[in-house]
């Protein structure tokens, strides 16, 4: 029996990008690369599913500069994003790491680069007017502006004046779901009036 899924199997498609630390798991404020550190957020699971019924992809993009570093392997990497994926039943589509550091070695993956974000919407036939970035930092913004999707900064936040400013902020990835739903909801509505 085949597996029924929210979105359609022709593109455009819509996704919410999402970083990692500090949006999905607990910023530890040094790398987080070992399973046993690796804490998703109490929120993350429930959030995640109500966007995938609503029909988004889910694709983590994340910078692990520590791998250029020397500090920890990909497959560290990957096995956190295992219990990831565990935790959250299986809903994310994609992760794209960056596993550069501009001292050691340059990426345009890298954010604020933007060329795993144009990976991903190459890929699953994305149209960046419907899809999201959700990001601690003004790199997040940076990244998911430079492609043309909606931003939402989570977390404290403290904004220096050159710092590119979110589209949205939200206390945390709960609260930036309620958003991208009431935001996609009442964009169905106002197409629902153009239309009749």
């Amino acid at each position: 029996m085949p597996i029924s899924l929210p979105y359609p199997a022709a593109g455009p498609h819509r996704a919410v990008f999402l970083d990692r630390d500090g949006v999905l798991n607990r910023e530890r404020g040094d790398y987080t690369w070992r399973v046993e550190d690796f804490e998703v957020l109490p929120d993350v699971p429930d959030a995640l599913a109500r966007l995938h019924a609503a029909g988004f992809r889910l694709v983590v993009v994340t910078n692990q500069a520590g791998v250029a570093k020397g500090l920890y392997s990909l497959q560290e990497v990957d096995d956190c994003h295992q219990k990831l994926q565990a935790a959250v039943g299986g809903l994310i589509d994609a992760f794209y790491v960056a596993p550069n550091y501009p001292a050691v070695s340059e990426s345009l993956g890298r954010k604020p680069g933007a060329l795993l974000l144009e990976k991903a919407i190459a890929r699953f036939e994305l149209d960046p007017a419907q899809c999201w970035f959700v990001g601690d930092r003004g790199r997040d913004m940076a990244a998911g502006q430079r492609v043309g999707v909606r931003t939402i900064r989570v977390g404290a936040v403290e904004v220096a004046d050159n710092a590119p400013r979110a589209d949205f902020y939200a206390v945390n990835l709960g609260e930036a779901t309620d958003l991208m739903l009431a935001e996609n909801a009442s964009a169905a509505l106002e197409n629902t009036f153009q239309r009749g």
